[in-house]
């Protein structure tokens, strides 16, 4: 607990929003651990039940996580918005391989198709609320090519809020979902915030098993998120076998499925999509990553009644996605200079990816990233390896990004330069090895 701030509260609720006060302060921050139930109980003269009732409503807000014996701590993303930025990279300017964007080296510029865009409008601000059929007729095309069904589309702004609004159109607090651990650290946070339980289903290279879905269906999901390729944070990818067994666990059951495409023209392996494996289903494709990261749109594409649920939630509440960001949009996608650049990214991220994880491998340490702009190095102490690093590189502690599955770091290679790569392996290496390198 930091000196500056103490909780203070007399009862359950007066204690929760003590709490979150902290967390809105930046005086509570991400990761930070609250004081023990027993112990802020003498401290503020509270039975230790008023206590432990106040921390189960945070969980319940999504203002914290409860991990065995690492106690009660802020969540990477609590729901409360903080004065102080969530950022992972440490301000002495160690070099971020931490945040999960992507290299701005390697974004489209936007000033050509901004410039079309404008000029299109003839200086008119005209919109059209809902979906610009163009852009739904190009967005239909390009994921049909994928092999995704059309049979109805939206537009949102960007994955997790697409995600979100499939979650909140379908389920309820209390209801149970399954989420791929290790897994998407906004998506966690998200789950925690809107009062559901998450089912944690067990990740490989290939991405999540069949197995682990089978039995985060039995225990009762009623939705499952599923990440199709480039997997944040291992880089796993469904391939075509994969894909046939997950899609054999689906049948019959009566579960929303949500499959996030975030990546999309950035990953090197085929879609092997498991759209339309239940009835209701969503499939979610998001620009931010390929053409920027401020670009706050994603293609929703699913069963009719399910694409409806979320176009209505849109109209009762920010009405529809910029008709202007739209148009920016589908001009970048027409962009054949943009394109080509965006293959130039695809290429060099995998060049990245490859490199680090031979480095590693040449010095004992495995490492993972079939696809994406991560690297995940499992099983390592996560402290001892963000703390060594952190003098020259910053990268992400793997607490962030499971729920039960085994400790690990998350390398983002977009902010890797060749010259790093051999020394940020030998210093990892280190870190997780020590000086006798045997192999793990």
């Amino acid at each position: 607990m930091a000196e500056q701030y103490r909780v203070s509260g007399r009862t359950a609720e007066e204690i929760a929003r003590s709490v979150e006060q902290g967390v809105a302060l930046g005086s509570l921050v991400a990761g930070q651990a609250l004081v023990p139930v027993r112990a802020l109980a003498l401290e503020l003269g509270v039975s230790p039940a008023t206590v432990a009732k106040a921390y189960q409503e945070l969980r319940r807000r999504g203002v914290v996580t409860t991990a065995g014996r690492a106690g009660t701590r802020i969540r990477s993303r609590p729901a409360v918005r903080s004065r102080r930025s969530r950022a992972l990279v440490p301000a002495d300017g160690a070099r971020d391989l931490a945040s999960g964007s992507p290299d701005p080296a390697l974004l489209p510029a936007l000033g050509p198709a901004l410039t079309r865009v404008a000029a299109g409008l003839g200086g008119a601000s005209g919109y059209t609320p809902g979906m610009l059929p163009e852009l739904e007729r190009a967005a239909a095309a390009r994921l049909a090519a994928d092999g995704v069904p059309v049979d109805s589309l939206t537009a949102t702004g960007g994955a997790l809020d697409g995600i979100e609004r499939l979650l909140s159109a379908h389920l309820r607090p209390g209801d149970t979902v399954a989420v791929e651990d290790p897994g998407w650290a906004a998506l966690l946070d998200l789950v925690a915030a809107l009062g559901l339980e998450p089912v944690p289903v067990p990740v490989d290279d290939g991405g999540p098993t069949p197995a682990g879905l089978r039995a985060a269906l039995d225990r009762g999901a009623r939705a499952v998120v599923l990440t199709a390729r480039a997997h944040n944070p291992t880089g796993a990818a469904i391939g075509r076998e994969r894909a046939r067994g997950l899609r054999a666990e689906l049948a019959g059951r009566d579960v929303l499925l949500v499959e996030d495409d975030h990546a999309a023209e950035l990953s090197p392996l085929p879609l092997h999509t498991l759209a339309g494996a239940t009835t209701s289903w969503a499939f979610v494709r998001s620009v931010s990553k390929p053409y920027g990261p401020d670009l706050r749109l994603a293609v929703v594409a699913g069963d009719p009644a399910t694409v409806a649920r979320v176009a209505g939630r849109m109209a009762l509440g920010a009405g529809w996605v910029s008709t202007l960001l739209q148009r920016l949009v589908l001009e970048l996608w027409q962009d054949d200079d943009v394109a080509a650049t965006v293959a130039t990214a695809r290429e060099e991220y995998a060049r990245r990816r490859s490199a680090l994880v031979a480095a590693l491998a040449a010095r004992g340490v495995r490492a993972h990233g079939r696809t994406g702009i991560n690297v995940w190095v499992p099983g390592v102490d996560e402290t001892r390896v963000v703390a060594e690093l952190r003098p020259r590189w910053a990268v992400a502690p793997g607490s962030q990004f499971r729920l039960v599955s085994g400790p690990g770091v998350r390398i983002t290679v977009a902010g890797l330069v060749d010259a790093d790569v051999e020394p940020l392996a030998e210093a990892l290496a280190h870190a997780v090895l020590g000086p006798g390198r045997p192999t793990v």
